[in-house]
């Protein structure tokens, strides 16, 4: 059943009893929601999804499942292309291409100028760090969970520009940063830049990015969130996180096509006048023969070429997130997480690995007696998607937790407590007949 507000919701239940309690399989029924608000329906979302008839797709942290109406938006342009030509697709299609901001603006809580198409979210993440005029002795404040090619870069900086990179301890308690050991990090050395990660692409870790935030606002030092693993997964507020700088994918919880990313920019950066390194034609205006001026919006992060049928389809996978809405979404991601998470855990060989008192909803685990290559295929047989993380993604994490590999799974909310134990069985009977 469709209500004005959502796509996707059906009629919630009475309120249970208190202390009643009652186990739904979500393959057949809508997820009840105690709050009063509308519910899922699956069953639509299901059919809305095509790859829901083929695996179990359990690889939403690589790329989410394409909804129908977001392939079907990018086949449309690819065929508008191939009609009549790129540029006047392109200019056909003007309106529904400034969608993407809007709509992005609408999910963020920020305005369509503060948003740049990316090719990928380490695409933004790398046009950032190119507009700070790092020099040596500049310290990058950071933590020991940031997603690797973001590690990476640091150490980039560190061999191009001297800078140094800080890297804020855990709390004792495994809930992810120290924040006060990071607020005491920034005080003591003043850094060129904060950078922090919200949810790691090896663990379910959740990160306190708006905790981090408030001490940035204080202190007024530039901070960078990497939201790759949490935008679609549960509702991002850049003023509520109060970063200047934020970069996601759109292939992942919001279900876009590959090769698509965005930056969001605040207007205090903005109007500061960073700009990329390599700035082109679309992000500056030639005013004389030897000046520039960048153009007042995040534009100034972008290039002149884009792939506008990804373009559309990521506008379309962002409305399509907004009309499922991302509260309940936020409830039952993560659920479905913890469900899997749990049943893991009681089988024999396997360890879990995700800290924190509320995971997201990627599930990591070692297994003993297989090797990952194998083990990997081994669920790949048995139509089950997956990923693999091993020790050079997670050099600080996965050194305390002694492993070197680790496969990943993350359902998302069109995924069922079905698969989640058809899965979780599955790894039980491959943890039996390993040697």
């Amino acid at each position: 059943m469709k209500n004005e507000n959502s796509a996707f919701v059906s009629s919630p239940e009475p309120l249970l009893d208190a202390g009643q309690e009652r186990v739904l399989n979500l393959s057949r029924e809508p997820l009840p929601d105690l709050g009063g608000e509308p519910l899922l329906d699956l069953a639509a979302l299901r059919a809305d999804t095509p790859g829901c008839e083929a695996v179990i797709h359990f690889n939403n942290a690589g790329a989410g499942l394409m909804a129908r109406p977001v392939l079907e938006t990018v086949l449309d342009h690819l065929r508008l292309e191939a009609g009549i030509g790129g540029y006047e697709a392109a200019a056909a299609r003007a309106a529904e291409v400034a969608d993407f901001y809007a709509a992005l603006a609408e999910l963020l809580g920020t305005r369509p100028g503060n948003l740049a198409f990316a090719a990928s979210a380490t695409h933004a993440y790398a046009k950032a760090l190119s507009a700070i005029d790092f020099r040596p002795g500049d310290v990058v404040l950071t933590t020991r969970n940031d997603f690797v090619s973001n590690q990476i870069a640091f150490l980039s900086l560190r061999r191009r520009h001297g800078v140094r990179i800080v890297h804020a301890p855990d709390h004792p308690d495994g809930s992810g940063v120290d924040v006060e050991a990071m607020a005491a990090l920034m005080r003591a050395h003043r850094p060129r830049l904060v950078a922090v990660t919200h949810v790691p692409t090896n663990s379910g870790l959740v990160q306190p990015i708006a905790e981090i935030g408030r001490y940035c606002r204080e202190l007024d030092l530039l901070y960078l969130v990497d939201a790759c693993q949490s935008v679609g997964q549960y509702p991002i507020d850049v003023e509520a996180i109060g970063c200047d700088l934020l970069t996601a994918t759109c292939r992942k919880f919001l279900r876009g096509p590959r090769g698509s990313g965005f930056l969001y920019v605040s207007d205090r950066v903005l109007a500061a006048g960073y700009e990329p390194l390599h700035i082109d034609m679309h992000g500056a205006r030639w005013v004389a023969p030897g000046y520039y001026r960048p153009v007042d919006t995040a534009a100034r992060f972008e290039e002149w070429e884009f792939p506008y049928a990804t373009v559309l389809g990521c506008a379309a996978a962002v409305r399509y997130a907004l009309r499922v809405g991302l509260e309940p979404v936020a409830r039952r991601t993560p659920a479905l997480a913890g469900r899997l998470r749990e049943r893991l855990a009681a089988v024999p060989r396997v360890r879990t690995l995700d800290g924190g008192p509320a995971p997201a909803a990627l599930v990591t685990f070692a297994i003993e007696g297989w090797q990952a290559a194998p083990f990997k295929a081994a669920m790949d047989a048995r139509g089950i998607n997956s990923a693999l993380s091993y020790r050079e993604f997670a050099q600080f994490d996965f050194a305390d937790k002694e492993v070197e590999w680790c496969l990943r799974l993350s359902p998302h909310y069109y995924n069922t407590e079905d698969e989640v134990d058809a899965v979780a069985g599955t790894v039980a009977e491959l943890a039996r007949s390993a040697r």
